[in-house]
């Protein structure tokens, strides 16, 4: 079922997130954010862009350029993040028309409790890397405005209003 995406400046935006249960109630609310991802044309979601303040996002880095890899993530921790940073140009769901230059890790190790309750730790490269990361700042009321300098965060709100 697809969910309202909630847009900046909602305040739940800016709230960190709870740890997750795995649990049948989580699996809805992943499989929904997945719908509402794929709906929204967008390559990840957090659980605070639907206003649930739990520690879980999806992502799938994949679909837009080939088979889709539709990820789910619960209770995500980065344990790693390589000192080599990469800027990226960050869209977001719930800032819709807005791209912000961030720089982040390029790479990253990342551990998540998997749907079926086991533990999964990898290291992600390249977009999987940044689209994590973005994701993983959602979980802590952190949004891509956050990451810029004053200028140009009053520059992309201007966009915004």
């Amino acid at each position: 079922m697809k969910r309202e995406i909630r847009r900046w400046p909602d305040a739940v935006l800016s709230q960190k997130a709870l740890p997750a249960s795995v649990d049948d109630v989580t699996m809805v609310l992943a499989q929904d954010m997945l719908d509402t991802m794929y709906a929204a044309e967008g390559r990840g979601l957090a659980a605070p862009q639907v206003g649930v303040l739990a520690r879980v996002f999806v992502m799938d880095s994949t679909w837009k350029v080939g088979a889709g890899t539709p990820e789910i993530f619960i209770n995500p921790e980065i344990l790693w993040r390589s000192t080599e940073l990469v800027p990226s140009s960050e869209g977001c769901l719930s800032i819709p028309g807005v791209l912000a230059e961030v720089s982040r890790a390029k790479e990253i190790i990342l551990r998540w409790v998997m749907p079926d309750g086991s533990v999964s730790a990898q290291k992600l490269v390249g977009f999987r890397a940044i689209c994590a990361q973005h994701e993983m700042d959602h979980l802590d009321g952190i949004v891509t405005l956050d990451h810029l300098s004053p200028e140009a965060r009053a520059k992309a709100e201007a966009v915004l209003a």
